[in-house]
């Protein structure tokens, strides 16, 4: 079991409904995002057009975040789902030069995102899981992952641009779309093995 991601960037429309919903179910703090999207412009006027470009962590099958951690707080779990324990992080950020695909966050504050104003009780409840001085990035929703539910990035794209499943077993849904489009990864040739493909348009 490998669990993977393939993302149609022919049916992104880049409206960062994942990005939403990452926020909501991890509940971080303002200024960190998990599931950043960029923008790029291809093509010349009067037919250039604006493409998106959604980047999660890669969860790498060989991550060179792992490799270079002081305190062994990066962890490689079931199905290659790759996270981070807050208690063990120092904060010396030799993950985030480490990661060729800028997954990681460093937590300098931790912000409200409603400034001079006390924070919600749902913001009081989902900020227990960060702590100032440390790296946090996107876990594939590993919680939901373990009840048999995809990541809520996956869940709530409007255009089903994302597809989450095991690239281990050749039948699943994503093992046959990256067959079936030739799908490749962002920057594989590190030797990372990201764990997240792209169908490009």
């Amino acid at each position: 079991m490998r669990y993977g991601m393939v993302i149609d960037l022919k049916k992104c429309v880049g409206c960062n409904a994942c990005t939403i919903a990452c926020r909501s179910q991890n509940g971080t703090p303002a200024g960190i995002n998990f599931n950043k999207t960029k923008k790029y412009e291809v093509g010349r006027y009067p037919t250039a057009k604006m493409k998106s470009l959604p980047m999660p962590c890669m969860h790498c099958q060989n991550p060179p975040c792992l490799k270079v951690c002081p305190t062994f707080a990066t962890h490689q779990n079931e199905g290659g789902i790759v996270t981070i324990d807050k208690e063990k992080c120092i904060g010396c950020r030799a993950c985030i030069i480490a990661c060729p695909y800028e997954s990681r966050q460093f937590i300098w504050k931790i912000n409200n995102y409603y400034e001079n104003q006390k924070a919600t009780p749902y913001e009081k409840l989902k900020f227990r899981k960060f702590e100032r001085g440390t790296v946090a990035k996107c876990i594939f929703c590993i919680d939901r992952v373990r009840e048999g539910l995809p990541p809520a990035c996956v869940h709530t794209c409007i255009s089903e641009a994302r597809i989450f499943g095991d690239l281990d077993n050749p039948e699943s849904d994503v093992s046959r779309l990256i067959a079936l489009h030739q799908a490749a990864p962002f920057r594989g040739e590190p030797g990372t093995e990201p764990s997240v493909f792209y169908i490009n348009g």
